[in-house]
């Protein structure tokens, strides 16, 4: 019986370690018309998930507009790929309003969670 006991307890530790989903909403991305338009990140910044994740945007990393969605612009990294983690680990992709990032489009699921609060991102226009 103690073996029971003891794995039960280590049942229930290992539910409550388990990090919390992300919050998404449905949305559909309008796409972009191709462009040869990148922008690049000049200042890193770090992001802080409502899981407890954090993730880092990159100085110097590229991204391309892909599409708007009703929240932002949609950005695709160029070269590499982006993830956000909750529970599970999802593709993202960065949406912004005015050179905020306000949350992130998940392209596999079409979704788009929101972070909370919003965060400065410096960007530049280049054609690379």
């Amino acid at each position: 019986m103690v073996t029971k006991a003891v794995f039960v307890s280590i049942a229930a530790l290992m539910l409550c370690a388990c990090a919390p989903s992300i919050t998404v909403q449905r949305t559909e991305l309008v796409p972009a018309i191709a462009t040869q338009q990148r922008v690049r990140v000049t200042s890193s910044v770090t992001v802080r998930l409502t899981s407890g994740y954090s993730r880092e945007v990159r100085s110097g990393s590229l991204w391309q507009p892909v599409g708007t969605i009703a929240q932002g612009v949609v950005l695709r990294p160029v070269g590499d790929v982006f993830t956000i983690e909750g529970r599970q680990v999802h593709e993202a992709y960065l949406v912004t309003k005015t050179d905020v990032i306000v949350g992130f489009f998940l392209p596999g699921e079409s979704h788009f969670s929101p972070l909370e609060p919003p965060q400065p991102i410096t960007i530049e226009r280049t054609n690379e």
